[in-house]
């Protein structure tokens, strides 16, 4: 009898309303890390399911935007690189944008996407932006590899490549973009419920914020009545000290990425507590 007792005990579930906005309950992410996993697999393995060159995609397109912006920008359009071969200057800028802008649009659409599982089955509704942010985690290896390799080319060529000891930074970088991604991502998601809107002005917003990080311009190439402006990008500092410690530009400054480690931070925070207020109601909304 005690024995059954305890047993029923080491599986109670105490479920209670949320009562305010920090009330947030984010150790559930934890005891719901099974389910995370779940969903990771899921996204990843569902996104080219029925396409003919499956994962492969994760490293044509970085591969041929990269080639396009080498034309475009470096062969047409002359843009410097800051001495930096320009295929690797492009590469380098595209493997930290995308990992960050394939966060931002996966959890952007929590809510709505995400509306049928929800109004059915008790989950920490978290688990589905983390796991989004996770499972790019695994395209952002492909890519990086890709980089690595076309890196030691270039390398063993004789290029001007430079690996600095920023590349021990490499962990932090990737946490601030994935921190910012999830950040701004559930912000959007969580206003997403009441104004529609706001998605199709999204897609168009995040194409203008690729052009606000020096994605396919050097810092250095800022006119300073801008410059201001661009260093107010957290994705600014994360671009250019990966740049920094795998090609050797010189544009790499300390403060710049504690101030993107800092605003991450704080849009990640407002991004959980909207997010946690919003899904107590989102049902009623969407």
């Amino acid at each position: 009898m005690n024995t059954t007792a305890a047993t029923r005990t080491d599986w109670d579930l105490v479920m209670r309303a949320k009562t305010g906005w920090f009330d947030l309950h984010l150790g559930d992410l934890w005891r719901y890390r099974d389910l995370v996993m779940i969903f990771v697999w899921r996204d990843f393995s569902a996104q080219y399911k029925q396409t003919i060159l499956g994962p492969l995609w994760h490293i044509i397109q970085p591969l041929f935007t990269t080639l396009l912006f080498t034309l475009v920008f470096s062969g047409a359009a002359h843009l410097p690189t800051d001495g930096v071969t320009p295929l690797l200057f492009y590469m380098a800028g595209i493997t930290c944008w995308n990992y960050f802008a394939q966060c931002l649009n996966g959890t952007s659409g929590t809510f709505v996407s995400n509306a049928a599982i929800f109004g059915k089955v008790y989950f920490p509704r978290l688990c589905v932006p983390v796991s989004i942010v996770l499972s790019n985690l695994i395209k952002f290896g492909i890519q990086f590899a890709i980089f690595l390799l076309v890196l030691a080319y270039f390398f063993l060529t004789g290029a001007a490549v430079h690996l600095t000891p920023l590349i021990l930074l490499t962990p932090v970088l990737l946490l601030i973009m994935a921190a910012l991604g999830l950040g701004i991502g559930i912000v959007v998601s969580s206003l997403t419920t009441r104004y529609r809107d706001l998605q199709i002005f999204f897609v168009f917003a995040v194409q203008l914020f690729m052009y606000a990080t020096p994605v396919i311009y050097p810092a250095s190439l800022i006119p300073a009545k801008y410059r201001l402006l661009i260093l107010a990008n957290p994705m600014t500092a994360v671009v250019e000290t990966f740049r920094a410690a795998y090609l050797g530009t010189n544009t790499f400054a300390p403060w710049q990425l504690g101030y993107s480690a800092l605003a991450t931070l704080v849009i990640l925070a407002i991004g959980v507590l909207l997010f946690n207020h919003v899904e107590r109601t989102f049902m009623d909304t969407v």
